[in-house]
């Protein structure tokens, strides 16, 4: 049965898996990205505010579907550590359980969502009518959670295997349903239907979720571990859950410190008022988009270690970090330039106001100086996570996001009395901060881990 896995990356070369696992997961997420600045591009077509309450109503949500990054992150890590041991069994049956506890979760969480997400949005924006859109956006969207959490669980799963190509699939699907649907729920079609204007473009987000969760779900059932859904083995072995759920807690309160710490640059932002905010929330999916690189590298850097790790092959895992840091640090080097010479231009895209515009490129030049720290920092995340350690992943998160982030932008802002650019420096600085923890936790982890970082060899 081990042999009919995907990929076995506990042997071959370590660059040819990269290649083989990121191109995909990276073309995946710029479909990703651009399925969600779809929303942002047809708000843009109703009104500045629209923008802006979709940036906020996005973001609050973007708290809740942590759980379904974090699902993502706990699959590919334990059942790959399982199938790098060569317990199979074993590896199917997390599948089974992790499917199962998405779908708990998501309820407790829509249940959570209904009454705390309107609370949090009113907290970071002022009265009018981008508040009224957020809470609208968010509230139509909780209905998409299930088929996201199960979504990313599969993907998880799928990943352990060697498997990147069929998310990548399911987001360019995705991507392409959502710009010929979207338009057709706002606006209508002329004669025939009025259409239900902003409100479409949530409603088009939960079909797509809907469609990609079950495409999905058919791969896992054919991959070579397969799905094997039942009542009985969904509500027995609760081992099973507690090591999937603390697998999963450290890194979904990770990409959750990454939300509070958005949410206090957000709060930071609304004393500038909705053009601010709108620039801001533009620029930081055009910021994502010149991430992808590093994330199709630290995402398949995940897999890779959790193999490794779980053969005990320690070597193989300190060389697919350090090829995934070196790679990704340079690789952001290079994308800088971009910013500077094509930040504008592609603003323009979004917006026609020149203010909103000049917000957005202050962010991308600012804060474009810290992707090479990104690139290790994500690195070291997909390590701890492959080596089962990711409650450093938390720490590094609530020191970077929780806590850097509102000190420095309050020295910057409320000590300094600074513009709107004092709020991308206080963010970059703990960033740089934030990084430097993470080296330092990576270093001990590996010390006890895998015997430290520095060993001499090929790869």
């Amino acid at each position: 049965m081990v042999d009919k896995v995907k990929s076995d990356l506990t042997v071959g070369s370590i660059p040819g898996h990269f290649y083989r696992l990121a191109i995909p997961m990276a073309i995946g997420m710029v479909f990703y990205t651009l399925y969600n600045m779809a929303g942002i591009y047809f708000a843009g077509k109703l009104s500045t505010n629209a923008q802006a309450g979709i940036g906020i109503g996005h973001l609050v949500y973007f708290f809740l579907i942590a759980f379904g990054f974090g699902l993502n992150a706990a699959m590919a890590g334990l059942v790959g550590n399982a199938l790098g041991e060569r317990k199979i069994n074993e590896a199917k049956l997390l599948i089974t359980k992790g499917i199962s506890l998405a779908v708990v979760i998501s309820i407790i969480l829509i249940v959570f969502g209904i009454i705390c997400g309107p609370l949090v949005i009113n907290l970071v924006s002022e009265v009018g009518s981008y508040r009224e859109y957020s809470v609208r956006y968010f509230l139509i969207l909780l209905s998409a959670l299930p088929a996201f959490l199960i979504s990313y669980t599969c993907n998880g799963a799928l990943q352990a295997q060697g498997d990147s190509v069929s998310m990548q699939r399911a987001l360019i699907g995705a991507f392409f349903l959502i710009i010929i649907i979207t338009p057709i729920l706002i606006f209508g079609v002329p004669n025939l239907w009025l259409g239900i204007g902003f409100d479409g473009i949530s409603l088009s987000v939960v079909i797509c979720q809907n469609l990609v969760m079950v495409f999905l779900l058919i791969q896992v059932k054919r991959s070579a571990l397969g799905l094997h859904l039942t009542w009985k083995v969904s509500l027995t072995n609760f081992r099973g859950n507690y090591e999937i759920i603390k697998q999963m807690i450290p890194g979904c309160m990770s990409f959750q410190m990454v939300i509070i710490g958005s949410l206090v640059v957000q709060f930071a932002l609304k004393g500038f008022g909705p053009n601010a905010l709108a620039g801001y929330n533009i620029g930081l999916r055009i910021e994502q988009l010149l991430l992808l690189p590093i994330l199709g590298m630290t995402q398949a850097l995940l897999p890779i270690v959790a193999q490794n790790y779980g053969a005990k092959n320690f070597q193989r895992v300190r060389l697919a970090l350090f090829y995934c840091c070196s790679a990704g640090f340079v690789t952001m080097i290079i994308v800088y330039p971009i910013i500077w010479i094509f930040g504008s231009s592609v603003l323009k895209v979004f917006t026609p106001s020149s203010e909103v515009i000049s917000v957005g490129v202050s962010y991308l030049r600012i804060d474009g100086l810290i992707l090479p720290l990104y690139a290790i920092l994500f690195s070291i995340n997909s390590f701890l996570q492959g080596v089962k350690r990711p409650a450093s992943i938390f720490w590094i998160g609530l020191f970077r996001q929780g806590l850097l982030t509102a000190f420095f932008i309050w020295i910057f802002i409320g000590v300094l009395g600074c513009d709107v650019w004092g709020v991308w420096v206080g963010a970059g600085a703990s960033v740089f901060f934030g990084w430097m923890l993470s080296i330092f936790i990576a270093y001990k982890v590996a010390n006890k881990e895998i015997g430290g970082l520095w060993q001499k060899s090929q790869i």
